[in-house]
């Protein structure tokens, strides 16, 4: 939970730090971040496919099996990042068409465009994690993020506001420490599983060559439909930035508040769903069923009850929580409207992306991302159009729009998981 988390931290200290400089460079985050934040997760979701495949080889006792699949995870991993780069560096520029406020996409490209540059060692950190998680190593991943956040605040200090002899370079300034981390955060994790004890019988997995065309299919067969079930998922809320731009630079800053809010307990909600891959996919190798679905609904249990405390301190804290970020009383107040909001969807967003992580350790990745599309892209997002502006909701009716579409793919997610799983303890 701790390592998912590190990921979406790094983005919510340069809000936070950012955010002291005014309501346009916040916005300016915002709108930079939703296409960073879809490409990052795109390429979270590839990564995932090593997962329980490793876990099940695991299962059975298979350590070459395990090797073979990090060899071809770290060539699919390392080009999707080099992809993923060239998309952003292609069109970025595109976010002048999508009619937000100018000063805000003056801010935001020049922050993108370096940022994006991390996503080729956050797709070479991810690839050494997901094959440690599939081991059920999670602890030295925990350490290494924790250490990388910190370096990221520390240089975000030194680079956005001008210290030690630095200028201070604001917004840019914060893309430059997260680049810096993120190189920090690949470079220790690769070096942690290539020099580690209980790695060892693994080295072949570092081999070049002998490369498998099936193997590459598979893998890709799982992860491409994960990365996709994120692209609906966070393109719907990064479409819902969009919408909120057109409202105007306050409701944007207040958005990039509370989505930054909702993000943490997302991530940390996921952190349980990468726990439910691992274990569901061990038991998957185990051939043991009812373990598999005593596992799977500990983690449902322990999700609602993490996203309820969630959900109380978002209310509760609705006006505080904001004041973290700025001092503007009109974004403040905003803020506080959407926080009520993210805290009525915590526990179906919970359950949604719990859902997601257990039916990959199935294996079961295609309908749940047809799921997840008919959810949010014919549901929720139109809804939301219609509630922000037919029925002049603004920012709140494009979250209320989110919130159907969230309820809408936790239901449905989790009768697929429990229908699935009954049917192979009968089988």
């Amino acid at each position: 939970m701790l390592s998912q988390l590190g990921h979406m931290m790094v983005n919510v200290a340069d809000s936070v730090m950012v955010g002291h400089l005014g309501a346009v460079p916040l916005a300016g985050a915002s709108l930079a971040n939703v296409i960073f934040h879809l490409l990052l997760m795109f390429g979270i979701g590839v990564s995932y496919a090593i997962t329980p495949l490793v876990a099940a080889a695991d299962g059975e006792g298979n350590v070459s099996k395990s090797a073979v699949y990090l060899k071809h995870a770290i060539i699919i991993n390392l080009i999707t990042g080099l992809i993923l780069f060239a998309i952003v560096a292609i069109a970025g520029p595109g976010l002048k068409y999508l009619d937000q406020p100018m000063e805000v996409v003056d801010m935001a490209l020049p922050y993108l465009n370096i940022v994006t540059l991390s996503l080729v060692p956050l797709m070479i950190f991810q690839t050494f994690r997901q094959f440690a998680e599939g081991l059920s190593d999670t602890k030295m991943a925990m350490i290494i993020v924790i250490g990388s956040n910190l370096l990221n605040v520390i240089l975000n200090y030194i680079l956005i506001y001008g210290k030690l002899g630095f200028d201070a370079y604001g917004l840019i300034g914060a893309g430059y420490a997260s680049f810096i981390a993120r190189i920090i955060l690949a470079s220790w994790m690769v070096l942690y599983v290539y020099h580690g004890k209980k790695y060892q019988p693994f080295r072949l997995g570092f081999k070049l060559g002998n490369y498998s065309k099936n193997i590459f299919r598979n893998m890709l067969g799982l992860g491409l439909p994960a990365g996709i079930q994120f692209i609906f998922e966070v393109g719907a809320f990064g479409f819902a930035v969009i919408m909120i731009g057109w409202i105007g630079t306050e409701a944007l800053a207040a958005h990039q508040i509370a989505i930054n809010m909702a993000a943490i307990s997302y991530m940390m909600a996921s952190g349980l769903s990468a726990a439910a891959t691992v274990r569901i996919g061990n038991q998957l190798g185990l051939k043991d069923i009812p373990t598999l679905r005593a596992a799977a609904f500990t983690l449902y249990g322990m999700v609602i009850l993490f996203m309820g405390i969630c959900a109380t301190v978002f209310i509760v804290g609705r006006f505080y929580l904001p004041s973290l970020y700025i001092e503007d009383t009109a974004v403040i107040e905003l803020a506080a409207g959407l926080l009520i909001i993210a805290g009525f969807f915590q526990i179906s967003d919970g359950i949604q992306v719990l859902s997601l992580g257990a039916l990959r350790g199935l294996a079961d990745v295609k309908i749940p991302t047809a799921m997840t599309f008919i959810a949010y892209w014919v549901l929720g997002l139109p809804i939301g159009y219609l509630l922000a502006f037919h029925y002049q909701m603004g920012a709140s009716g494009v979250w209320y729009g989110l919130l159907i579409g969230l309820s809408i793919v936790a239901i449905t997610l989790f009768w697929r998981f429990n229908h699935l799983t009954k049917k192979m303890l009968t089988a």
